[in-house]
């Protein structure tokens, strides 16, 4: 699909900032055609032969019409989410230590309980979104989050994007955005609001640069927040 994504891009950043230049240019031609179409005297072809002009358009609207439903519907079609925000694993309690039984006549020396070490966690990393050109916008903030040893959490905060019919999260090591060797952290759950995704269990995320929001049909990056320590 990296074809697809070439032209996707191409639209974004050379059509859509044009669109309004673009959308009266194709009014313009659309009237002209008509025009000409009723010089020559098509329409009354297309009136002669009822049959074959059916087919033509049963035909192109069973192509035109889902292509346009999957490519266009994302625009304006928004979901929304709101999550409470993930804890971290509580401090362990402590444990007492065994002691010796006493025998008959003395007394047994009083010991506090040992504590148990809680666990070490790394240090949230966060960044803010930003799109990855006018027709690919991005906002609100990403913090990755150890909530438990080993277990790792995307915290999306006041977060929007342009929806896309295929948008996938990704945890990659490239601050610019998405690498081959990025985590998949499954389909985006919606486009708007603040919600919590887990990396896969067994991630180790240890050169997490950025977590990105990409287009997995047409290879297209839609939004990146690059990640730095917090404090």
């Amino acid at each position: 699909m990296s074809f697809l994504g070439d032209i996707e891009r191409f639209i974004a950043t050379n059509l859509y900032p044009n669109r309004v230049a673009i959308a009266i240019g194709l009014v313009v031609l659309l009237v002209a055609a008509i025009v000409v179409a009723r010089r020559r005297g098509w329409f009354a072809a297309a009136r002669r032969h009822p049959g074959r002009t059916g087919a033509v358009v049963v035909l192109a609207l069973a192509i035109g019409l889902p292509s346009a439903w999957y490519l266009g519907s994302p625009l304006f079609i928004r979901t929304s989410l709101n999550e409470p925000a993930p804890t971290a694993a509580p401090a362990a309690s402590p444990e007492p230590v065994p002691t010796a039984t006493p025998t008959e006549g003395s007394t047994a020396p009083s010991q506090a309980p040992t504590p148990t070490p809680a666990p070490t966690l790394a240090a949230p990393r966060s960044g803010t979104f930003t799109g990855a050109d006018e027709f690919h916008f991005g906002s609100g903030t990403a913090t990755l989050i150890e909530t438990a040893p080993g277990a790792w959490t995307v915290r999306f905060e006041d977060f929007s994007v342009r929806n896309g019919p295929d948008l996938f999260v990704y945890v990659s090591p490239d601050a610019a955005g998405y690498d081959e060797t990025a985590i998949d952290l499954g389909r985006l759950k919606a486009t708007d609001g603040s919600f919590n995704m887990d990396l896969p269990v067994g991630s180790i995320p240890t050169d997490a640069a950025s977590v990105v929001i990409w287009c997995k049909q047409f290879a297209v990056q839609f939004a990146v927040a690059p990640l730095a320590t917090e404090g």
